[in-house]
C-alpha cells in the first residue's frame, strides 16, 4: 500500500505524534495515550508501517556529544547533468558518513547537503578528498551553521 492512499485520521496523527516524541514508548502506554486497546493499536501501527507512513524507528543523536562540532549547509553545482555522473554523485553522497542529508532542488544549486564534521580541518578534508574529487561537481558554496534554531520537528501534528 502507498502512504498517499492511506486515510490518516486524527487518532493516527496523535499516535504518530507520540511515536515521534518517543519511539520507545511501550505498546500499553501508547494504547492508553490514544484511547485504544493494545491489540487494536498494534494492528494500526503495523498498518502504518506497511503503508510506508512509518518509514523507520531511530534514536536522535546529539552531534556535539559525538564530537561533531562543525556543521554546514553546502550548495553544490554540477558540471553537467549527465545521468551517469549524477548517479555516481548520488551514490557517493549516500555512502558518505559526513553527509547527513541531501536534497536535489531547483534554483542556482543542484543539491544542498547538510554536513557534520569534527572541525574545520575535517571539513576541509571532506571538500578536498571527497566532494571535489567527484567528477560531476563543478562548485560548492558553504554556509556554516552558527546555531540550530529548529531541528527534527515531528510532522504528525
Amino acid at each position: 500500500m502507498n502512504c498517499s492512499t492511506m486515510e490518516i485520521d486524527k487518532r493516527d496523527r496523535q499516535l504518530l505524534s507520540f511515536l515521534q516524541a518517543d519511539c520507545r514508548i511501550s505498546n500499553a502506554d501508547l494504547a492508553a495515550s490514544v484511547g485504544m486497546s493494545a491489540s487494536a493499536l498494534w494492528r494500526r501501527v503495523r498498518a502504518l508501517e506497511d503503508a510506508g507512513v512509518i518509514e523507520r524507528y531511530g534514536a536522535m543523536v546529539n552531534p556535539l556529544a559525538m564530537g561533531l562540532s562543525f556543521e554546514a549547509i553546502v550548495h553544490v553545482q554540477l558540471v553537467r547533468h549527465d545521468p551517469e555522473k549524477i548517479t555516481e554523485f548520488e551514490r557517493a553522497i549516500a555512502d558518505s558518513q559526513d553527509v547527513q542529508e541531501c536534497y536535489a532542488t531547483t534554483g542556482s544549486a543542484d543539491f544542498h547537503l547538510r554536513v557534520l564534521c569534527r572541525d574545520l580541518a575535517a571539513y576541509n578534508e571532506f571538500l578536498d578528498d571527497f566532494l571535489f574529487r567527484l567528477p560531476a561537481v563543478s562548485s560548492a558554496q558553504t554556509n556554516v551553521v552558527l546555531k540550530a534554531l529548529k531541528r527534527n520537528r515531528p510532522t504528525a501534528t
